[in-house]
C-alpha cells in the first residue's frame, strides 16, 4: 500500500516538474515536497509495522544523504569556480579562440569539444563551464537553448566512455565490472554515435547564418583574468587526478580548488575589490537548481529505499530475459529516475561471479545508464544544471529534443552490439 502511495507521489511531483510553467510552481518547491511526502510516507509505513527497528529509516536516510550531500557540496565548488572565472572575465579567453561565425559550424564545434572535455572531467562540471561560455558567444535565447540541449547530449555522450567521465561508469569501474581501457575501446564509437545522430538533427533547427554577437559594454579585464581561468579549469582537471591518488570523494577535490582560488584571489585583489572574490561568487550561484538537484536525489532514494526500483528490475529479469533489452530499457528508464540507483540495483541483482568483468551486460549498461538520461532534461545531473542555468522549459525540451536524442541513443545501443559481435 505504502509502495503505490509513494509512486503516486513521485509521479505527481515529476507532473508539477513537467508542468512547472502552466502551474505557475517552482520546480524546486514540487521538488523538494515530493522528495519529503516520500519520506514522511515510509516513516509512516514502518510505525505501521510492528518489529521494525526505529532506526533503520533514519539510518538509511543518512546513508542517502552521505552520497547527496557530496554530490551538492561537488555541484556548489564547481559552480562557484566557474562564477568566479565569469567575474574575472576569464572565459573571453576561450571566446577569443572560438572565432566561427556560422551558427550549424558553431554548434559542432561546442558539441566536439563538450564530448571530449566531459571524459576528462565528469559530464555535470564540464556541463557547467560549456553553458557559461555560451553566454560569451550566443545573445539569443532561442539558438542558446538549442545550444545547451545538444551540450547536455553532448556531455552525457562524452562521458560515458570514460571511467571518470560519469558516475556511473565510476562506479561500475570501482565495483570491477569494468576496465578502464576495455571500456574506452568499447564504448567510444557508440558515444560518439549517440551524439551526432542528434547533432545533425539539430543542425537542421538553426536558421542559416552568422551568430548574433553579445552586445557588451567594452571594459578592461580584472586583474589576474588569465591567471584565474587557468588556475580555475586546473582545479576541474585536477579533481579526477586527485580522486585517483588520494581515493578521497571527488567533492574534496573540487572543495581543495576553491580553497586555493580563494586564497589566491584574496591576495590578489586586497580589500579594494571585493567584487571579485569568492564570497560575492558564492551570491551569484543559483541555489535554486542546487536545491532542486537536492529534492530530486532524496525522492528518487525514497523510492530505492522502498523497493520499488528493485522490484522494477527483478520483473524486467523475469519479464524480458534478455540482458541486451533489459540494458537498454534501463537506459531509457533512467531519463526518469537517477541513473545511480538503476546502476547499484543492477550491480546487486546481478552477481560478478556469473557476470564477470568487461562483460557484455556491464559494458552496455555503462553506455545505456550514461546516454540515456539525454532523452529527458532532468534524466541527468547534467540535464538539470542546464535547465536550471538556461531556465529550459521541460515540455520544449520534450517536443524539440526528446526524439532526436532517442534516435542517438538507440543508434549507439546498435553501434556497441555490432561491434561487440565484431570484437567480442
Amino acid at each position: 500500500m505504502f509502495e503505490n502511495l509513494i509512486m503516486v507521489v513521485f509521479v505527481l511531483g515529476y507532473a508539477c516538474i513537467a508542468f512547472e510553467h502552466q502551474l505557475g510552481v517552482n520546480k524546486t518547491a514540487a521538488a523538494l515536497l515530493t522528495a519529503v511526502v516520500c519520506w514522511v510516507l515510509l516513516a509512516c509505513q514502518q510505525a505501521a509495522v510492528p518489529g521494525l527497528p526505529a532506526h533503520g529509516l533514519v539510518d538509511s536516510l543518512g546513508h542517502h544523504m552521505e552520497g547527496t550531500s557530496q554530490i551538492i557540496f561537488f555541484l556548489v565548488g564547481a559552480m562557484t569556480i566557474v562564477q568566479l572565472m565569469e567575474t574575472h572575465g576569464a572565459f573571453q579567453v576561450v571566446t577569443d579562440m572560438l572565432k566561427v561565425r556560422d551558427k550549424r559550424v558553431l554548434l559542432w564545434v561546442v558539441s566536439l569539444i563538450t564530448f571530449f572535455l566531459s571524459s576528462v572531467l565528469d559530464n555535470l562540471t564540464t556541463a557547467i563551464v560549456m553553458v557559461s561560455l555560451l553566454h560569451r558567444l550566443i545573445d539569443d535565447r532561442d539558438e542558446r537553448m538549442i545550444f545547451g540541449s545538444m551540450i547536455i547530449i553532448a556531455a552525457n555522450a562524452g562521458g560515458a566512455w570514460s571511467p571518470i567521465g560519469d558516475v556511473t561508469t565510476t562506479m561500475l569501474w570501482i565495483g570491477g565490472r569494468v576496465s578502464s581501457l576495455r571500456i574506452m575501446e568499447m564504448l567510444i564509437i557508440p558515444s560518439l554515435i549517440s551524439m551526432l545522430i542528434p547533432l545533425a538533427w539539430l543542425s537542421r533547427l538553426l536558421k542559416k547564418g552568422a551568430v548574433a554577437p553579445v552586445e557588451r559594454a567594452v571594459e578592461d579585464k580584472p586583474v589576474g583574468s588569465r591567471r584565474v581561468f587557468f588556475l580555475g579549469l586546473g582545479a576541474l582537471v585536477f579533481v579526477p587526478v586527485f580522486k585517483g591518488l588520494t581515493g578521497l570523494p571527488p567533492f574534496v577535490g573540487i572543495l581543495l580548488g576553491l580553497g586555493l582560488l580563494w586564497l589566491i584571489t584574496d591576495m590578489t585583489h586586497g580589500a579594494e575589490r571585493e567584487h571579485l572574490k569568492v564570497p560575492q561568487a558564492l551570491h551569484k550561484i543559483d541555489m535554486s537548481s542546487i536545491l532542486f538537484f537536492l529534492g530530486i536525489l532524496l525522492a528518487v532514494a525514497a523510492l530505492e529505499t522502498a523497493g520499488v526500483l528493485r522490484s522494477l528490475a527483478v520483473w524486467m529479469d523475469s519479464y524480458f530475459g534478455n540482458k541486451d533489452i533489459i540494458a537498454t530499457l534501463l537506459g531509457m528508464l533512467s531519463a526518469i529516475v537517477d541513473n545511480v540507483p538503476l546502476t547499484a540495483a543492477t550491480m546487486g541483482m546481478y552477481d560478478v561471479v556469473r557476470y564477470p568483468m568487461d562483460c557484455k551486460l556491464w559494458e552496455l549498461l555503462a553506455f545505456t545508464v550514461g546516454t540515456g538520461g539525454s532523452i529527458l532534461i532532468i534524466g541527468s545531473a547534467a540535464g538539470v544544471v542546464v535547465m536550471g542555468m538556461e531556465k529550459i522549459n521541460f515540455l520544449w525540451y520534450l517536443k524539440k529534443i526528446s526524439l532526436p536524442a532517442l534516435a542517438g541513443y538507440l543508434a549507439g545501443v546498435g553501434a556497441y552490439l555490432f561491434l561487440y559481435r565484431l570484437i567480442g
